[in-house]
């Protein structure tokens, strides 16, 4: 008969707040060895309780995620049906027509060169001809945007939207830099680029999804006769060069830069600028409206 001596735990091996409780589990942050009733689980791991107690990682779920009340998208579709309100209520719009509102509001070149009317640029990605115009605009931002906003939270989205209505005006003033446009198709065809790069990344086809029929319908409609087939063009774009950048371009590629926040910020922002330098000369193409009528 024989017996097995018990090796004496070493202090590593013992809790650092029980020494008489061996375990094999450390805290996270610190390293030090901590029994179960030590143990705070955390997002990534477990935590000692000196560790917890000053931990300022915020833990999340499915409704403290940053995005996923979808606060910008209903804030975006406020501020887009405030300004159609006001266009009716003081600058001489109707229901039914915006009246003068985009000749004197809507991204137009001429104004831009000769008055120096930069704000046009975005200016006009807010307005809007009618209810049918708004509606149909609200209503893919709606979707499209509280599933992006879920993915890309607050901040992110809010610029990537942003953007695209910058490469959307910059499409419109590309193609017809003389044309008055309004509307937030730019920056909605922009989330339909950037969805489609979503679903692709996780092996979704677009077609898999009501996103194909959508976007096959919003296609035709862009060679209608008084719709900016640049401005949603230019948003498209400017949302497919976004998805590429936040979720890769082939399924299994994942983000550009891996796990970097920083990164898809900054080319976001340097887009933006780019967007904006591109709409300023594209409007030099613009003529004195007064001379296309001589």
């Amino acid at each position: 008969m024989t017996s097995h001596d018990h090796p004496t735990p070493t202090d590593s091996d013992v809790c650092y707040r029980h020494p008489d409780r061996t375990s094999g589990v450390t805290c996270q942050r610190c390293d030090r060895t901590i029994c179960p009733s030590c143990m705070n689980q955390a997002s990534v791991g477990v935590h000692c309780p000196e560790c917890a107690k000053g931990n300022k990682q915020k833990v999340y779920n499915a409704r403290t995620l940053p995005g996923a009340q979808g606060t910008v998208t209903k804030g975006l579709v406020g501020v887009n049906v405030a300004v159609w309100v006001l266009t009716i209520a003081a600058l001489g719009a109707t229901i039914n027509s915006a009246g003068t509102v985009f000749r004197d509001y809507g991204t137009s070149g001429w104004p831009i060169v000769e008055d120096g009317e930069f704000w046009r640029i975005v200016s006009g990605g807010f307005l809007h001809s009618g209810l049918f115009h708004i509606g149909f605009n609200m209503y893919l931002l709606w979707v499209l945007g509280q599933q992006l906003e879920r993915i890309l939270g607050e901040i992110r989205f809010l610029s990537v939207y942003l953007v695209c209505l910058l490469g959307g005006s910059f499409g419109a003033l590309l193609l017809t830099p003389n044309a008055n446009t309004g509307g937030a198709s730019g920056a909605v065809f922009g989330l339909v680029g950037l969805t489609v790069l979503a679903y692709r990344s996780r092996g979704i086809g677009i077609f898999d999804t009501g996103l194909g029929f959508l976007i096959v319908i919003n296609a035709l409609l862009s060679f209608r006769s008084g719709v900016s087939l640049g401005g949603h063009a230019g948003g498209f774009l400017a949302g497919i060069l976004l998805g590429i950048v936040f979720f890769g371009l082939n399924p299994g590629d994942g983000p550009m830069f891996g796990r970097d926040q920083r990164k898809p910020l900054l080319v976001t922002a340097f887009l933006g600028v780019v967007f904006i330098v591109g709409s300023v000369l594209a409007a030099t193409q613009a003529v004195d409206p007064d001379t296309l009528f001589r």
